[in-house]
């Protein structure tokens, strides 16, 4: 049963300083997307695996967006090349299985680092439920981020506070959003992917009519 999130608060005017901070500083047009491949995410696998095609397909009709695969299972953290495919991605996507392990999200954002020092990013969304690293070692390397100007999208499924405190902090020091679902709020969570890569692809004109979009993205704090 999907359970719907909490519709934000925000002001018109807060929403509008909020895409024009992000408008300022989103233009390179390439987007890593991250993910836990851990059991635990094992049962939304394949819907994320069709949310991800449905983003992929949104900001190929803005055009101009690079997207990356990344995401971490067991002992393995692994990212894919550079695609503008939609076809391509969700293939590459769809051959990952989820296997237990710890959580690896300092990879993930060495490898947002590393990778925006050689070509820079306009941004890194994640998508996960848990978090078992050190918080300090995480804001270490979202600091690192921040100071380059790539924003973290950070989606938390499910209700873990260990997990809220650390996806908030690093979307807070790299000046990027952060939104938690319920498990199984597909529309909800795919909705807010479409979003950010239609900004990502286009900035904030190409958010422009999507009242869909706007009213998701008001949800980010």
């Amino acid at each position: 049963m999907t359970t719907k999130m909490p519709v934000s608060t925000a002001s018109p005017t807060k929403l509008d300083l909020f895409l024009d901070r992000l408008a300022a500083r989103c233009l390179s047009g390439r987007l890593i997307f991250a993910l836990d491949a851990t059991m635990s995410r094992e049962p939304t696998w394949d819907q994320a695996c069709e949310l991800q095609a449905e983003m992929f397909g949104e900001a190929a009709a803005v055009g101009g967006l690079e997207i990356s695969i990344a995401y971490y299972r067991g002992i393995e953290c692994r990212a894919s090349e550079w695609a503008t495919d939609a076809d391509q991605l969700g293939k590459a996507m769809r051959s990952v299985a989820c296997v237990g392990g710890y959580t690896q999200i300092a990879k993930i954002l060495d490898h947002a680092r590393r990778t925006h020092d050689k070509t820079p990013i306009s941004a890194l969304v994640f998508v996960g439920d848990a978090v078992e690293e050190s918080l300090d070692a995480l804001c270490g390397r979202a600091n690192e981020l921040g100071s380059r100007g790539v924003r973290c999208f950070m989606f938390q499924e499910g209700p873990d506070k260990q997990a809220e405190q650390a996806f908030r902090e690093i979307a807070r020091l790299t000046a990027g959003a952060f939104c938690r679902f319920a498990p199984g709020s597909a529309q909800e969570l795919g909705a807010l992917l479409r979003a950010v890569a239609v900004y990502a692809a286009g900035g904030l004109k190409a958010l422009q009519g999507k009242k869909e979009a706007v009213k998701l993205l008001e949800q980010l704090k």
